[in-house]
């Protein structure tokens, strides 16, 4: 009898190690219901253990991580999201994910990492992003956001990875970019954005990339931020900026490991492009999941 006791008392101690609240699995389910879950590439069994379902990560019996990248998603992140209150990263890169991005995730104010590049997400970005203090990286990349960059996001003191690029932003960049402190990537290019590039964002002696090609940025370049100390890697072209005034300036204050702005030809490419970003040069943030392959 005593024999029986103690290894109910394990099963139990055991079923409630990887128990996680009600709202996490419901939130989960919600995911999975809302974003043709049986149809994905590596699917949940809904109806075993939670530890056991692909991409959910889970440190003291709260989910703190979801890597569904990559994974045939095809719908709506529900609003239900915001119930994970414990997570610090979530993964939905490269997936068919429509609607707005649920105003519930500017809640989360566990987040470091944000992937939901590559999908089809619409709508703005809420001025609500700056309640997410510990953000490390911003991944939006190739959707159809629209609106201006919100001012808030420069409050974001530890942002590494900013990469909003191939959207439908428009606007300028915020002139407080300066604060963002730690940033060593910013890449907006292929938007709708204008207006003159903000000297401000010379103050960031983090940087180490800058893509910002294809907008309607125009005036001068401001030669300061070529004085970056760490930057390496530069895209301008297909802008509106003074050629002129460019051509006078990449001779003389620059000593990038690759510059591309509008010339047929440029002598400041000393390394190839494959070789930089497949370097160590530009991991700059830690992002990798517990069980991430990628």
């Amino acid at each position: 009898m005593i024999k029986k006791l103690l290894i109910l008392n394990l099963l139990l101690f055991n079923y409630v190690a990887f128990a996680i609240p009600k709202a996490e699995k419901s939130a989960l389910i919600d995911l999975y219901k809302s974003t043709n879950g049986d149809q994905w590439t590596n699917s949940w069994n809904i109806k075993s253990s939670v530890k056991k379902w692909d991409g959910v990560i889970i440190e003291n019996d709260h989910v703190v991580a979801l890597n569904l990248f990559n994974n045939n998603l095809i719908g709506q992140i529900p609003s239900t999201i915001g119930q994970l209150k414990g997570l610090r990263k979530i993964n939905l890169a490269f997936n068919r994910l429509e609607g707005e991005i649920p105003s519930e995730i500017y809640t989360l104010k566990n987040l470091q990492v944000i992937r939901l590049g590559k999908n089809n997400l619409k709508g703005k970005l809420s001025s609500t992003i700056g309640n997410l203090q510990e953000l490390v990286f911003i991944d939006l990349f190739s959707n159809d956001i629209s609106g201006a960059i919100p001012e808030t996001i420069c409050e974001l003191k530890k942002l590494k990875i900013l990469s909003i690029g191939s959207n439908h932003l428009n606007g300028q960049i915020p002139t407080n970019i300066g604060n963002l402190e730690s940033l060593e990537r910013l890449e907006i290019s292929n938007n709708e954005l204008m207006g003159e590039i903000p000297t401000t964002l010379s103050e960031i002696k983090t940087l180490k990339s800058l893509v910002i090609a294809e907008n309607s940025f125009s005036n001068k370049f401001p030669k300061e931020i070529l004085r970056l100390p760490n930057l390496k890697f530069v895209q301008i072209q297909k802008n509106d900026f003074d050629k002129k005034y460019l051509n006078e300036i990449v001779l003389s204050e620059t000593s990038l490991a690759f510059f591309e702005y509008d010339q047929d030809k440029t002598e400041i490419i000393k390394k190839d492009i494959i070789e930089i970003h497949n370097s160590g040069e530009f991991r700059t943030a830690d992002i990798k999941f517990e069980d991430d392959d990628e």
